[in-house]
């Protein structure tokens, strides 16, 4: 028998999505910032209770992730914009996690309110956000608010008005003492930590350049479900369930994909870019059904000292497929790519040690962090290394080069919609460099 799930709710204004979400850090009091931390945890014996809000693929892996990272965590309310979502992630994490699963009838939510829901339970001691990225800031804002910890999925935001709010709820956060992890999985990946240490410990020299490349696989068939609107489905409803190929959802792939590899990137040079410039296009994402997101760009970013990186992408079907990067450093070079890190030169090194899941270590290392009262907070970084694919996509769309202290704190940019409801919804037409302003 179907699942039911109550507690549907009406659209809200963007003011009012806002206000319920983002209050501003400088209206904060002392009071506010001490409120609603979460409960001490007994050093690995008390339950985790997990709030899932954003119950997609993503979210149904994520969760499934979280529970089998430890024992004593559960999955007890779950949220989203959509009762099917809600229905098929509930079925999945029933089916193989029956005995984590705690969600019920009344702790499952949908609508565009599901998320105060779930994060209005006092039970309720960390939420996973894996809604689509544009929800990503006003959600961590209400989260930490509500003194929850935090995994959020990347990218954290698709504007830099966004990125600026969740730098300040990442504060609140520490205030409260409340952890937050990125899915950024790649620096918990073995051979990666490893290697990053040797280029922080000179074994290469001083950083002169770089590449970074992630070609192919372009028209995501997995999301050909969705590629037809439906009948009855609204302008907003039909963008929602084709997030991945709308800029204000998902911030282009650029963001919403390629933010592991420019991560690595800010990773290796412990550093994010001062300026960019770009170039990029759409030549086979031609139709309506792939909304208005590029399918190639290419970015030179420049880091401190002047050492440029030069950042290549597409999603296109059947180019050849490349994903790796290089490091070169004044003595010795540093190869990466899928499972491998190589440094040739004056130190070489080769890793060939074990290569647990990252996928389950992001999850084990902050279930740990919060039982032990551990300080754990990637906020910041994580929203640094999302602007660093912003400023990119920003760059390409307009065909000026920018600065990242515009970007950061001068940029007005703010993707949001008139509204959150379902109804007409115009969608933006496609960049146009040269005629598209920088805003």
């Amino acid at each position: 028998m179907e699942t039911k799930v109550i507690q549907e709710t009406p659209g809200l204004s963007r003011r009012d999505f806002i206000k319920s979400s983002v209050p501003i850090l400088s209206g904060l009091g002392a009071a506010t910032l001490l409120s609603g931390t979460s409960r001490i945890f007994a050093a690995g014996s008390d339950k985790v209770r997990i709030g899932l809000i954003g119950c997609g693929g993503r979210g149904t892996y994520d969760t499934g992730n979280c529970l089998n990272c430890a024992e004593g965590v559960e999955l007890v309310a779950m949220g989203d914009l959509f009762k099917d979502r809600v229905d098929r992630c509930r079925r999945t994490l029933k089916r193989k996690l029956s005995d984590k699963v705690k969600v019920t009838e009344d702790t499952c939510f949908v609508g565009w309110d599901a998320h105060k829901k779930v994060l209005g339970r006092d039970d309720v001691d960390m939420v996973i956000l894996t809604e689509p990225p544009h929800f990503r800031p006003g959600h961590l804002r209400a989260a930490v608010e509500a003194g929850k910890h935090v995994f959020m999925e990347k990218p954290v935001a698709v504007d830099p008005a966004g990125v600026r709010s969740v730098i300040e709820s990442s504060q609140i956060a520490d205030r409260k003492g409340l952890t937050i992890v990125a899915g950024t999985q790649s620096r918990r990946m073995a051979h990666l930590v490893e290697g990053m240490k040797r280029i922080h410990n000179g074994d290469i020299g001083r950083i002169v350049g770089g590449q970074c490349l992630r070609l192919g696989g372009g028209m995501l068939t997995w999301s050909e479900a969705t590629k037809e609107r439906q009948p009855g489905w609204s302008d907003m409803e039909w963008q929602l369930r084709r997030w991945l190929f709308l800029t204000w959802l998902s911030g282009d792939f650029i963001t919403e994909m390629h933010i592991h590899n420019l991560d690595r990137m800010n990773w290796a040079l412990d550093a994010h870019p001062v300026q960019c410039i770009a170039l990029g296009g759409r030549q086979v994402r031609t139709g309506p059904e792939y909304g208005n997101v590029y399918d190639h760009f290419s970015v030179e970013y420049e880091y401190p000292n002047g050492v440029r990186i030069e950042y290549m992408g597409a999603q296109i079907d059947k180019l050849t497929y490349r994903q790796d990067a290089r490091v070169i450093g004044t003595k010795g070079l540093a190869y990466m790519h899928e499972g491998n890190f190589i440094i040739e030169g004056a130190k070489p090194f080769k890793y060939d040690g074990p290569s647990p899941s990252p996928v389950i270590k992001q999850h084990a290392d902050q279930i740990a962090a919060i039982r032990q009262g551990k300080h754990l907070n990637e906020g910041k970084r994580i929203a640094e290394s999302t602007l660093t694919c912003i400023m990119g996509r920003m760059s390409a769309y307009t065909g000026r080069a920018l600065k990242w202290d515009w970007a950061m704190k001068g940029s007005k940019l703010d993707l949001s919609p008139p509204k959150y409801e379902f109804g007409d919804l115009p969608m933006r037409p496609v960049a146009v460099p040269g005629k598209t302003q920088l805003v």
